[in-house]
């Protein structure tokens, strides 16, 4: 297969015995590992030899073919981008002072706030697997706060929804996240909203789905005009514009 965008082959070797089905919506079709390039392979390799491979992964992102799937596969058409991008994330995910709980939190609140399937579906086990439970999930898809027992998994729970929802923080939240996390922290908990945002802009624009029988998420009907998530959660919150 040729890429129109550049001409280049990138689906031509299949593995033997694979038919490597498509998924039924996707703007850039899934690479072979047989059909990439040297700076392909980096950005390759990195994803699938580093630590979201160290253990058994809590998703799906490589299929039955090998090729990669959810944000990473996007990766590999610009490995200049690809490289650096990806290496962002294993730092958020596995280079910062937050706990897994409060991380997947974080990831959660971005996922939902955007309706971001894969990223929803990626994260909610991650999250399952860091101890998030049914009940907190449920809270965190449907936009409602959760009743989060340790105090800085509230601030971190109200700082990102506050994020998600008005691109910035208000002085009131802005000084309890750093007074609670420490301005370190809070300088990472911007940079992992803007990470995930950016991937579920990327997921949403190349129509990229879940994995073969993964069911959607149950996303709550769309709220009204002035709506905001996680409203009445307690917290001083400032007005804020998108």
């Amino acid at each position: 297969m040729i890429d129109p965008a550049n001409g280049e082959h990138v689906n031509d070797r299949r593995p033997a015995g694979r038919r490597g089905r498509e998924p039924v919506a996707t703007r850039l079709p899934l690479l072979f590992p047989g059909s990439l390039g040297d700076e392909q392979r980096a950005v390759y390799e990195a994803v699938t030899g580093g630590p979201r491979a160290a253990r058994r992964p809590a998703f799906r992102f490589v299929d039955d073919a090998g090729r990669l799937l959810g944000p990473f596969n996007a990766m590999l058409y610009s490995p200049s981008v690809g490289l650096p991008l990806q290496d962002l994330g294993a730092a958020l995910r596995f280079r910062t002072a937050f706990t897994g709980r409060e991380r997947e939190i974080a990831t959660l609140v971005v996922a939902a706030h955007l309706r971001s399937d894969f990223e929803w579906y990626a994260h909610e086990r991650t999250g399952r697997r860091a101890g998030l439970g049914e009940d907190e999930m449920a809270a965190l898809r449907e936009g409602r706060a959760p009743l989060f027992a340790d105090v800085r998994e509230r601030v971190v729970y109200e700082a990102v929804r506050q994020l998600a929802a008005e691109r910035d923080l208000g002085d009131a939240v802005f000084t309890e996240a750093v007074a609670t996390l420490g301005r370190a922290a809070v300088v990472e908990l911007v940079t992992l909203v803007g990470y995930y945002s950016a991937l579920a802009l990327q997921l949403r624009v190349f129509r990229v789905g879940l994995p073969d029988g993964e069911p959607e998420p149950q996303w709550p009907p769309e709220p009204e005009a002035g709506w905001r998530p996680g409203a009445g959660s307690g917290f001083a919150s400032e007005d804020g514009h998108e």
